[in-house]
C-alpha cells in the first residue's frame, strides 16, 4: 500500500518558471474591523460613533481613507500603485458565527453548507496542468484549510524543511528504506522527485533578499517559506497563510492596544514578503480576507461585536493600486445593515473572480464560484 502523504502530494514534474502568475491568498480569522484598519476619517458619523477608539490620526490615502498607523509599512506599496483596497466588502450571508462565515468564504458558497470543496481547489481542477509539480498548491497550516479542500492535490505543511521523511537521526535511512519500497511506480517516483526538488532550494539557508525582515511569528514565518518557494521555481502557483487574533470584543483600543498590534505585525509581513520578492511580484498577486467585519458602535467593554461587511487589500505587481475600490455606503443610523453595521456594497466573490480570470487564467468564474456570476468588474487588474 502507498503511503497517503505519497498519493496525496503526487502530481507530474514538468517546467516551471518566473512567469508563472501566483496567487496568494490570507486569511484574518476571527473578522478583522476593517472601519479601524481602512479608516473612513472622512464620513461625518466616524467618531460619534466610536468615541473611545476612533483613530485620531490614520495615514491619509485620499482625502476620506487612511491606514490605520500600525500599518505604515504598506504606504510605499500604496504610493508605488501596487496595493489596492476594497471596502465595504464580504459575504453577503448574515451569519455571525464565525464557524459558518470562515466556511462559507473558503467554499465560496455563502449560505450554502452542501458544498464539499473549497473555490481554490475548485480553481486547481478548473485549470488543470499537465505539468503541474506538487507544489502548485500549498498551505502553510497544521491541515489542510477548507478552501484547498477538494479532488485537485493540495499540500499542507507548517516548515519546508519538515516536508518528507522526518526520523530524528534516522532519516536520511528511513528514507531510503520508503524510497526503495515506493519508488519504484510512478506516485512514488514523482513523490521522492519532489522531496528531493526541495532539498535542492535548500530552505534552510535561505536569506531574504533586499533587506527584508518577516515577523518571528508563524505568519511571518509562512509568508518567508512561500517567498522562498517562488523564488526556488518549484511550480508553486496557488499559496495560503492564516493569522489570528482579531476577535476584539475587549480592549480593542486604537492607535495603540490589542488590534494595533496585529495590525503592525500583518503589514510587516506583507510589506516584508513585497520587499523580499523584488522583481518577482510583477506575477504574483496577494489577496487578504476576514469572515466579517466589527459592529460600528463600539461595546461596553471597549471592543467591537461580530459585524457585516469589512475590507481588503490586494496587492502585487498587476495590481491597479493606489485607490480604495467599492462603493461606501455611509455610517449614518439609516445606512447601516440592520441598524448597526457597515452594509455589503462588494460582493468578495466579484473580487477573486476577477484575480482568478484576469491574473490567474481561469477559464469562469462561474465554475469556481457554482450558482453565482459576478457582474461587477471593479478593475483591480
Amino acid at each position: 500500500m502507498t503511503p497517503s502523504f505519497l498519493v496525496r502530494t503526487a502530481l507530474a514534474q514538468g517546467p516551471k518558471g518566473k512567469a508563472r502568475p501566483i496567487v496568494i491568498a490570507l486569511f484574518q480569522r476571527g473578522a478583522v474591523d476593517g472601519i479601524s484598519m481602512v479608516v473612513p476619517f472622512g464620513d461625518p458619523n466616524y467618531r460619534s460613533v466610536r468615541p473611545q477608539i476612533a483613530i485620531q490620526s490614520p495615514i491619509d490615502l485620499d482625502g476620506f481613507f487612511g491606514l490605520h498607523p500600525s500599518l505604515i509599512s504598506l504606504k510605499p506599496i500604496y504610493d508605488e500603485g501596487h496595493l489596492a483596497i476594497v471596502h465595504a466588502v464580504g459575504s453577503p450571508d448574515n451569519t455571525r458565527s464565525h464557524f459558518d462565515a470562515q466556511d462559507y468564504m473558503e467554499s465560496g458558497a455563502p449560505g450554502n453548507k452542501g458544498v464539499s470543496d473549497g473555490w481554490m481547489n475548485r480553481y486547481l481542477q478548473a485549470k488543470p496542468d499537465c505539468a503541474a509539480t506538487p507544489f502548485r498548491a500549498v498551505a502553510f497550516s497544521t491541515n489542510l484549510p477548507r478552501t484547498l479542500m477538494g479532488p485537485a492535490p493540495a499540500v499542507a505543511m507548517t516548515r519546508l524543511g519538515d516536508f518528507g521523511v522526518r526520523a530524528g537521526a534516522a532519516s536520511d535511512s528511513l528514507a531510503g528504506a520508503f524510497e526503495a519500497m515506493y519508488g519504484h511506480d510512478a506516485t512514488g517516483r514523482e513523490t521522492f522527485g519532489a522531496v528531493n526538488m526541495l532539498k535542492r532550494a535548500d530552505p534552510q539557508q535561505y536569506a531574504p533578499d533586499n533587506g527584508a525582515t518577516y515577523p518571528t511569528s508563524p505568519y511571518g514565518q509562512a509568508l518567508l517559506q512561500i517567498a522562498q518557494l517562488i523564488k526556488s521555481d518549484v511550480g508553486l502557483e496557488v499559496a495560503f497563510a492564516d493569522i489570528g487574533g482579531w476577535d476584539t470584543h475587549a480592549n480593542q483600543g486604537n492607535e495603540r492596544g490589542q488590534l494595533s498590534n496585529r495590525l503592525r505585525e500583518f503589514g510587516d509581513g506583507l510589506a516584508a514578503l513585497y520587499r523580499d520578492l523584488g522583481d518577482r511580484m510583477e506575477n504574483v498577486v496577494v489577496i487578504t480576507m476576514t469572515e466579517f467585519g466589527r459592529a460600528i458602535r463600539q461595546n461596553g467593554s471597549g471592543g467591537t461585536d461580530h459585524g457585516h461587511a469589512s475590507a481588503l487589500f490586494a496587492f502585487g505587481g498587476p495590481v491597479k493600486g493606489r485607490k480604495v475600490y467599492g462603493k461606501w455606503p455611509g455610517l449614518a443610523p439609516d445606512q447601516l445593515f440592520e441598524g448597526r453595521d457597515l452594509a455589503l456594497t462588494t460582493d468578495f466573490r466579484d473580487v477573486f473572480s476577477e484575480i482568478l480570470t484576469k491574473h490567474m487564467g481561469a477559464p469562469e468564474a462561474s465554475r469556481v464560484f457554482p450558482s453565482y456570476t459576478s457582474t461587477k468588474r471593479l478593475g483591480l487588474l
